[in-house]
């Protein structure tokens, strides 16, 4: 992991999240899963998951089933829904309750567009409503606890600290909740954007009420077990491009290609090496051979992304291949050096 990776701290040349994964065993996991279930028990074990249909989704959703929590699956309609995501979405609807939230589609289009203009993020408007919408229908269904996954700052890395945080907190949401220094407030008259238009991107006074959790702080996070668990429940695999490592994550939006090709662009590192980074934490693979890995693999921009053209990605938010070679320049000139 380079020390290009934003927030990412480094103590003598070792990044935050190795620090975080070697002190995962001193962790009296027993404790926290019986803080879990307590929670749930606080809550009549109604709660709800921040949900986008993936491997971490089952995950969860079928965890807290079997601990005996009415699960409702809330998922914010991602750019673009590739095939393989709406059968992912569709089985996991199999499991538990599971409602979708879209947004209108030609507000979504213009956030793609300026998210890459403005902030090199044609998923800023996704990552910002991943941590607004199931806050909206927890209001609405009156379940005021929500779950996410893993705590990204333990998972991958962050400032020193942050990865011991158990709840997404108001203040958790400002500092790493995808705005990336682009709030919903700024784009307000940008190609005719109004506040109603950039309501479902923004937080309200219910979302401070409303208790969110990272279940991976309280039960150990393992990508690979939750990949097993969610194909044993009829979830579907396929590696979405050749700049992924894992065949079971990120399968559900085509613009995630576009996505990570521009934080190659911009931090010096994609998809693949965030993913094989973990294997090399938790042993799975040797630092060098990562390394090679990496070099192959990362900054590849696949024409294809789980089965979408890569022109019908661009087209859908009003691009062409011209005006990406432009943000393409744009985003490389303001790369930072390693």
């Amino acid at each position: 992991m380079p020390n290009t990776r934003p927030d990412t701290a480094f103590v003598d040349g070792v990044c935050s999240a190795c620090l975080s994964y070697q002190r995962r065993p001193q962790i009296d996991w027993d404790a926290r899963k019986a803080e879990l279930i307590a929670l749930l028990d606080r809550h009549d074990g109604r709660c709800i998951v921040a949900s986008s249909g993936g491997k971490d989704s089952h995950y969860i959703a079928l965890t807290l089933r079997e601990l005996g929590a009415e699960v409702t699956a809330v998922t914010a309609t991602t750019c673009h829904l590739t095939p393989i995501g709406r059968r992912n979405i569709d089985n996991l609807a199999r499991h538990v309750r599971t409602i979708e939230v879209t947004p209108n589609r030609t507000v979504r289009a213009k956030l793609n567009r300026l998210g890459l203009e403005l902030v090199g993020d044609i998923s800023w408007p996704e990552h910002v409503s991943i941590f607004t919408i199931p806050f909206t229908v927890s209001e609405a269904l009156r379940i005021p606890l929500i779950f996410y996954g893993e705590n990204p700052q333990d998972q991958y890395g962050g400032p020193l600290g942050s990865d011991e945080a158990r709840m997404l907190t108001q203040r958790w949401r400002s500092e790493f909740g995808g705005f990336l220094g682009l709030r919903p407030s700024d784009l307000v008259g940008n190609a005719g954007l109004t506040d109603e238009d950039l309501s479902d991107y923004t937080t309200s006074a219910y979302h401070l009420k409303a208790e969110a959790h990272f279940l991976g702080q309280y039960i150990p996070w393992d990508s690979y077990r939750n990949a097993e668990v969610a194909k044993d429940a009829g979830m579907q695999w396929a590696l979405p491009c050749q700049a992924n490592r894992w065949p079971w994550e990120n399968l559900d939006n085509a613009q995630t290609g576009l996505h990570d090709y521009f934080m190659w662009l911009k931090f010096g590192y994609g998809r693949g090496c965030a993913q094989i980074s973990v294997d090399v934490r938790s042993g799975k693979v040797f630092r060098d051979g990562a390394l090679g890995w990496v070099e192959k693999h990362d900054g590849i921009l696949c024409n294809e992304y789980a089965g979408v053209k890569l022109e019908d990605v661009l087209d859908r938010i009003g691009l062409n291949h011209v005006d990406l070679k432009r943000l393409t320049i744009k985003w490389a000139a303001c790369s930072q050096p390693a």
